[in-house]
């Protein structure tokens, strides 16, 4: 701040000015309208006004250095606002940047820039896409226009976009291997247990093309789909991912993105879990060499005879940390005669197994078959309600009913064209099939498991368990990322949308387990992207969100606060610059 003495023709008046950055350009500011001269030397009992000025000004500076200069804002309730002068600006995008700089994701795309020659700045671009995906998803033109709204303004235009993404294609595999190196320094990898999973996103045309092909949805759309195979950590972590055609068999995926992680990341020692639709004999023997191991579930309805009467026995069963060998029959009379529920309960929740190896064309594996009374009971609970929206169909409207599919309410609707006697009926007659009831309820509470580890079976059962983090990887890329449908129709644009998607990813996993994964990911993304600040011009930036217990936590996480009554200048830019490190 200094003094500036406006002069006129009856009198010199006093101001304390200071120079301002906005948005990039240079101006001066009055900070406060000291008083005419005259006015002044009145005031001051003939003191020199100039000469207190200064020191008034000395000492304002010196506050100021100290934090401890108060900001005054001036707003008048007559004068109108600019007009397309924005004036609220997201900030939340600045705690995803500090891992995304921590990745080093800057100098990737440095490296990229100095190959492919780009003028434009392609880091500016990858970083805005990934923040707009994680908080504002949606098409590349509005992630383009949404850029401006951080309070770090894009320096791209929408052209840079398109030819960007054809390069993030082009070097997928460098991109992905570059992210498992970088993430090392980040955060400790759990690559001894290995998740995979395939999921598929549909396009909203008709029109096969490409990568774009129709195939068994997951969402039983009628839509050209494309499919995704999905590698993530023990914890959760995104590893690596491969995108195929709609209609390609999900089981010929895992070897070939298996093999990239074991050339590319220099992994051989890890077992891989996946579930029954990725567990065909190809895969489990592929996994079966080396150091590498399999964990898969198991269909017990598509076992052998002897082994379905084995695990489906109710003698047999064992409990972790106890030598005794349990008959489920006897032991549901048990628990139904207890008259403490809380003992009750807890047995209701008690996970029984049974285990023994077998060997298939060569290949030994150990066979487990769990079983839970509380899953027994949720399962049927569930079939129950199903039935009865069977019967409501049957009893409303019968002639939509329409073919069911695996797990449908209506696979439990029976269609027959004759009467009790055998003879041809003139319509149509609807009812509850209770043969597939029966045969459903067999397999009420089993699960089963395979595997060709020699470890604990409990730690096994552990293991597999942790499937559904996969689950909500591929929830949240659809859900909250908003990665499906594709509007894209270029193979490598969609492959680089994919990209941005699956870094958006691994970012988004890496904040929330620096959060301990104390918060919900609905709360995490609601909360960052409603982290607003009004822009006082010259001064900083005012929060226009609410402090609450996790904007807490997440400070405290990243070590910086943007939950003062006003942000600096000074302060938002040494924010952006450390964001950057």
């Amino acid at each position: 701040m200094r003094l500036n003495i406006s002069k006129s023709k009856n009198a010199s008046s006093l101001y304390v000015i200071k120079d301002i950055n906005v948005r990039g350009k240079r101006t001066t500011k009055i900070v406060e309208k000291l008083g005419t001269y005259d006015e002044l030397l009145e005031k001051l009992n003939g003191e020199d006004p100039i000469k207190w000025a200064k020191e008034y000004i000395k000492e304002l500076n010196e506050k100021e250095q100290q934090k401890k200069q108060k900001v005054i804002l001036k707003y008048s309730p007559i004068k109108k606002i600019k007009k397309n002068q924005q004036q609220v600006f997201n900030g939340g995008y600045l705690f995803f940047q500090k891992i995304y700089y921590e990745l080093s994701l800057d100098k990737l795309c440095d490296e990229l820039s100095n190959k492919y020659k780009f003028t434009f700045d392609l880091n500016n671009i990858l970083s805005r896409l990934v923040y707009g995906r994680i908080l504002f998803p949606s098409s590349k033109l509005a992630t383009h226009r949404q850029a401006t709204t951080f309070i770090e303004p894009p320096n791209f235009e929408l052209q840079h976009v398109y030819r960007a993404l054809d390069i993030f294609a082009k070097e997928s595999d460098f991109i992905q291997s570059n992210l498992y190196k970088n993430s090392l320094k980040v955060s400790k990898r759990n690559t001894g247990i290995l998740y995979y999973d395939c999921t598929n996103y549909f396009f909203e045309i008709e029109q096969e093309e490409g990568l774009k092909q129709y195939g068994v949805s997951k969402e039983h759309r009628p839509n050209p789909i494309v499919q995704m195979g999905l590698f993530m950590d023990g914890d959760g972590i995104p590893l690596a991912f491969s995108i195929h055609k709609g209609n390609t068999n999900e089981q010929t995926t895992l070897k070939p993105l298996e093999k990239k992680i074991v050339d590319d990341f220099k992994l051989s020692k890890f077992v891989v879990c996946t579930d029954a639709g990725l567990a065909s004999y190809n895969n489990r023997r592929f996994n079966d060499i080396g150091d590498r191991a399999f964990i898969t579930t198991q269909s017990i309805k598509k076992l052998k005879k002897h082994l379905k009467e084995w695990a489906l026995s109710p003698d047999g069963w064992s409990l972790s940390g106890s030598q005794t060998l349990y008959n489920l029959s006897e032991l549901e009379e048990k628990i139904n005669s207890m008259k403490d529920d809380h003992k009750k309960e807890c047995w209701l929740s008690k996970v029984f197994y049974k285990e023994r190896w077998i060997k298939e064309n060569g290949l030994e594996q150990k066979m487990i078959v769990t079983f839970s009374f509380k899953y027994r009971n949720y399962q049927r609970r569930i079939r129950q309600e199903q039935i009865l929206r069977a019967q409501k169909k049957i009893d409303s409207n019968p002639s939509k009913i329409g073919k069911a599919s695996q797990n449908d309410y209506r696979r439990f609707i029976k269609t027959t064209t004759c009467t009790d006697d055998g003879e041809i009926a003139n319509k149509k007659v609807y009812h509850i099939n209770t043969d597939v009831i029966d045969k459903e309820k067999i397999y009420d509470g089993f699960y089963g498991i395979c595997t060709n580890l020699e470890a604990n079976t409990s730690e096994i059962i552990k293991v597999n368990k942790g499937r559904w983090q996969i689950e909500e990887c591929f929830r949240i890329m659809k859900t909250e990322f908003k990665a499906r449908p594709v509007y894209l129709s270029k193979d490598e644009r969609i492959e680089a949308h994919f990209i941005t998607c699956f870094i958006s990813l691994l970012i988004y996993r890496l904040l929330e387990k620096r959060l301990n994964s104390e918060f919900t990911c609905s709360t995490i993304i609601r909360n960052l992207r409603n982290m607003n600040f009004l822009e006082a011009r010259g001064e900083g930036y005012i929060p226009a969100y609410t402090r609450n217990d996790f904007t807490d936590s997440l400070h405290e996480a990243f070590g910086f606060r943007t939950d003062y009554q006003i942000v600096t200048n000074n302060k938002i830019k040494k924010i952006i610059t450390d964001t950057k490190k």
